[in-house]
C-alpha cells in the first residue's frame, strides 16, 4: 500500500496549519509525524486517513499499483487516537467481536488471544465504561494494531498507558507491525522510537 501527498495544505479560517506537504508512504514502513501541540501533526494524521479534507493539494491511495477510491480506503486503514470514541456500554468481550465483524482479525489471532494480551482478561465482561483510562487506551490500541489492513495510524498512542502499558505498546509494534505502514503523530520519543522517517509540521509553515 502506498499513501502519495501532494501539495497538501490545512488552513482554519485565515491561518495556515500547514502547507505544502509532499510525502511518499509506503508499506513497509515507519513515519513519525512530530511537532509541539498544536502544531497540525494530529490534523494532518487525520488527512493521510481520509477522515479530514485538505484545504489544498490532494491525497492518493495505492494498492498493487492501481488507486483505491475513496468510498474503499476504510478496508485499508486502521486508526487509533486519544479522542476516538469506543462502544464504553459494551464489554471487552462484546467490542472487539462488534469491532472485528467488520474488520479483519490479524491472521493467528482470535478474539480471545486478543483479550490475553491486552492483560485485561479478568475484566473483559465488565462495561469499558468502567475502565480507568489506561485501560481504555489498551483496548483503543489492541482495536487498532491487532487488524489486519496494511495502514496503521497511531495518534498519541501512549497517552493514559503507566510503563508497563507503554512497554506492552512496544511489545505489539515490534511483533505485529513489521510489515505495515505505521503512521504515528507525536511528540514524544516513546510512541515513535521506531520510526525511521521524520516529518516536522513545523517545516511546513
Amino acid at each position: 500500500m502506498k499513501i502519495y501527498l501532494e501539495h497538501i495544505s490545512k488552513r482554519f479560517q485565515r491561518h495556515w496549519i500547514f502547507k505544502d506537504v509532499n510525502l511518499n508512504l509506503a508499506a513497509p514502513g515507519a513515519f513519525a509525524i512530530l511537532g509541539p501541540n498544536g502544531s497540525g501533526k494530529s490534523t494532518l494524521l487525520r488527512i493521510i486517513a481520509g477522515m479530514q479534507a485538505a484545504s489544498a493539494g490532494k491525497m492518493r491511495y495505492e494498492q498493487d499499483g492501481k488507486n483505491v477510491p475513496a468510498e474503499q480506503l476504510f478496508q485499508h486503514i486502521s486508526f487509533t487516537a486519544p479522542s476516538q470514541e469506543i462502544v464504553e456500554e459494551f464489554t471487552l468481550s462484546e467490542f472487539l467481536k462488534f469491532h472485528f465483524s467488520f474488520k479483519p482479525i490479524y491472521p493467528g489471532l482470535d478474539i480471545q488471544q486478543i483479550i490475553n494480551l491486552t492483560g485485561l482478561d479478568i475484566a473483559q465482561h465488565k462495561p469499558i465504561a468502567d475502565y480507568s483510562s489506561g485501560m481504555k487506551q489498551r483496548v483503543k490500541l489492541a482495536q487498532a494494531i491487532f487488524t489486519d489492513c496494511p495502514i496503521l495510524l497511531l495518534d498519541e498512542p501512549c497517552t493514559n498507558l503507566d510503563d508497563e502499558g507503554v512497554q506492552q505498546y512496544r511489545d505489539w509494534i515490534e511483533q505485529y507491525t513489521a510489515d505495515k505502514l505505521v503512521v504515528v503523530a507525536s511528540n514524544d520519543i516513546r510512541e515513535y522510537y521506531f520510526c525511521k522517517e521524520q516529518v516536522k509540521v513545523q517545516d511546513y509553515k
